[in-house]
């Protein structure tokens, strides 16, 4: 009954802001009322989802439970979505723009070491092993928020002007090797589609940002990715004669000395940064055997196509002449499994929306900060419509920033009382968005 209560008081505070010429600050209210009274059933949903965390394009107990949640909102409701995901869509009660709210549902092959008492025991299977399962980058708190911000405008819905998406996608991380998944193959199956999106935002929980504040900037936040494998093939030879081999250690070590010139040497600095990182390098068995071949793993970030077409290029030629002067043959496969673009906040989008995470933040809470390395598959929905991307800070208040655990490690820790933020910016942006665009 109370539920019921609360839901009309929404509704009621929701259709009387509309006829007010001060609509913004009635609404404001009542979604903030709404977000504070269901924090303890948003906090439940993240615990149980990180407690049984899914790799990616595995999580289908995950996609069952949110769907669950879902169709008990009444949501037309599409799942097996590049996958796993799911897309669901609220329809309101006037005509008006369509909104997309999207969530990222998938854990690391990371073995959690927290005390909290819903800690992560599950296991999975990665490249063939079997590994320990952890939302060990917050995305178990994103799916929560993106339930939390579906109830609320649900029971606004016969106000709403015009049509929210609710988007949850998988592998983010990226998906097993030789599979598609991600962003990329939602937007490929539709996802953005019947309703066409007008506008999509998305959140990513930080961390290392102090509960209650909200990081945001124009254009480029996050850089975009492409990992690359170099195989480096040479000539065996015994160890002690070495003018028998082409040496393919050798020739690895000095790609990895040249690579490293690449963004010293060639890269614009004062205006943005680049990275060039070889994270894996295999070859040989023995002490007294010069291998045949030589494997490495690397990873190139940057923050334009620009930059990124030139790394690439220097990449390639770098490996290839290399290879030449020391007679190996250096195959680069560039990018070789995931391959993200810049993830791109719209300028005029961000600027329209900039008020309304303000105005749940607090102006003194919302940091304009420097783009960041880390890369998001958000970029594929960015890239087909106007996109906005932002991070909310999950680091308890009496933590100093460099005692938080990063994000991708066991220790990863969230306090949950940033999850509220969450819920309330992405509602807010969703209803302010219709409003402002209403037809």
């Amino acid at each position: 009954m109370k539920k019921h209560f609360a839901s009309l008081a929404l509704t009621s505070l929701f259709a009387l802001s509309c006829q007010a010429s001060t609509t913004s600050e009635t609404v404001a209210n009542a979604i903030k009322g709404s977000t504070l009274a269901k924090e303890s059933k948003v906090i439940e949903w993240r615990r149980h989802l990180h407690q049984n965390p899914e790799l990616g394009n595995r999580e289908f107990k995950t996609s069952k439970y949110i769907e669950t949640h879902l169709r008990s909102l009444g949501l037309e409701i599409q799942t097996g979505v590049a996958h796993t995901g799911i897309v669901a869509i609220l329809k309101g009660g006037k005509p008006g723009p369509v909104v997309a709210l999207r969530a990222d549902m998938d854990a690391l092959p990371v073995k959690e070491r927290t005390d909290v008492p819903f800690a992560s025991t599950a296991v999975g299977e990665y490249y063939g092993e079997e590994v320990p399962v952890m939302h060990a980058c917050g995305h178990d708190t994103h799916m929560a928020i993106l339930m939390g911000a579906a109830e609320i405008l649900s029971e606004m819905k016969d106000q709403l002007p015009g049509t929210v998406k609710f988007l949850f996608q998988p592998a983010e991380e990226g998906s097993p090797r030789g599979e598609e998944g991600g962003a990329e193959l939602m937007v490929k199956e539709g996802a953005l589609k019947n309703p066409d999106v007008d506008a999509v935002f998305g959140l990513h929980i930080s961390a290392g940002t102090n509960v209650g504040e909200i990081n945001i900037r124009k254009e480029g936040i996050m850089a975009s990715v492409d990992d690359f494998k170099m195989i480096v093939k040479g000539k065996q030879a015994h160890g002690s004669t070495p003018w028998d081999s082409i040496d393919p250690i050798v020739t690895a070590a000095q790609i990895i000395n040249g690579l490293q010139t690449i963004v010293s040497r060639h890269m614009p600095l004062t205006s943005q940064a680049s990275v060039v990182t070889v994270g894996a390098i295999h070859g040989g068995v023995r002490s007294n055997i010069i291998p045949e071949q030589v494997e490495m793993l690397g990873t190139i970030r940057t923050l334009s196509q620009k930059d990124r077409d030139n790394i690439h290029e220097h990449v390639r030629n770098k490996a290839k002449l290399i290879g030449e002067s020391m007679n190996a043959d250096v195959e680069v496969l560039l990018p070789y499994s995931s391959a993200y673009p810049v993830t791109y906040n719209n300028p005029e989008l961000t600027e329209k929306m900039m008020p309304t995470i303000e105005s749940v933040a607090g102006k003194n809470k919302v940091n304009i900060i420097n783009p960041i390395t880390g890369a998001e598959d958000f970029s594929f929905f960015a890239q087909e419509v106007p996109g906005v991307y932002f991070f909310v800070g999950g680091k308890p208040l009496d933590t100093p920033r460099e005692e938080a655990a990063p994000h991708h490690t066991p220790d990863f820790y969230i306090d949950e009382s940033g999850l509220k933020l969450g819920v309330e910016v992405m509602t807010r942006l969703a209803v302010d968005y219709l409003n402002l665009h209403a037809k």
